[in-house]
């Protein structure tokens, strides 16, 4: 009899505090939804109206860009590198072609045997399709296709926008060597990205370094690309561990770092065709 009410008497006292501890539960998720817990885990994001590619895109041109990563077979590199240039030196006499090469590599530490292609289309969308329609029936130009696929392991690109907070990339003497930092993205986060950016880059653009800070359109989505200039790998580590010295640049360090899915860094030499040197 003794152990049957001992018992009865720990199940009422478990009923209750499974009650009392439910109705806690709810009262503090109610309450949290306005209060401190809710503002410690939840980043309140303002509604937009527009694409990210309007908000964060230069208003003041159309430009668009398109990057281009061959994986050429190796003993072939030499030969692609010749053919590649010869093309684009025509198409840049040729005024008829609205489109420039911005700059070529070759990658020297990353993926082996690579070269990188970055175009500009001014004039955006229209510009591109004119630019493939004349290049499509350009007979000459199909046959270096066609030459050229026979160096090619594979290929792929994308279609870019610039950040409107980024030096354009122009033309520059050298010698310098490259860096392509690639940044995959958690999708919805293109905007934050942009804010922190947005004035993070004022620590980087000192020494002249940075280079041109472009994001995807079609092809991989999410997709960042910043392009730095340095006289050597030396100046590069100097110049990158320059940055933590400027208050600031930790910031946008631990608040863009949490957005990023990969990354990917390529050291790259420009060619011999190449506009950046």
């Amino acid at each position: 009899m003794a152990t049957t009410s001992l018992v009865w008497s720990q199940g009422r006292m478990f009923y209750r505090y499974s009650v009392n501890l439910h109705q806690a539960t709810r009262s503090f998720s109610e309450s949290s939804n306005k209060g401190w817990f809710r503002s410690v885990f939840v980043h309140k994001v303002d509604a937009r109206k527009d694409a990210h590619s309007n908000l964060l895109s230069k208003k003041e041109t159309s430009n668009l860009y398109k990057i281009q990563f061959h994986n050429v077979k190796p003993e072939c590199l030499e030969a692609y590198n010749s053919l590649e240039g010869e093309v684009q030196n025509r198409l840049h006499q040729d005024q008829d072609y609205p489109c420039e090469v911005v700059g070529s590599w070759n990658t020297w530490y990353g993926e082996q045997d690579q070269a990188v292609h970055l175009w500009r289309y001014r004039g955006g969308y229209p510009a591109l399709t004119e630019c493939l329609k004349k290049l499509n029936s350009n007979k000459e130009y199909l046959e270096f296709r066609k030459d050229r696929a026979k160096m090619l392991l594979s290929r792929r690109n994308q279609l870019l926008l610039e950040f409107s907070f980024w030096n354009e990339p122009l033309p520059r003497s050298g010698p310098n060597i490259y860096e392509m930092r690639s940044y995959y993205l958690k999708p919805g986060t293109m905007i934050e990205w942009g804010n922190n950016w947005a004035r993070a880059i004022k620590y980087r653009q000192e020494n002249n370094e940075a280079v041109g800070g472009f994001f995807s359109q079609i092809g991989d989505l999410y997709v960042v690309h910043h392009l730095w200039a340095y006289e050597n790998l030396q100046s590069r580590k100097e110049t990158r561990n320059s940055a933590w010295q400027k208050e600031g640049w930790d910031v946008n360090v631990y608040y863009t770092v949490p957005l990023i899915r990969s990354m990917e860094s390529r050291i790259m030499i420009p060619t011999k065709s190449s506009p950046l040197q």
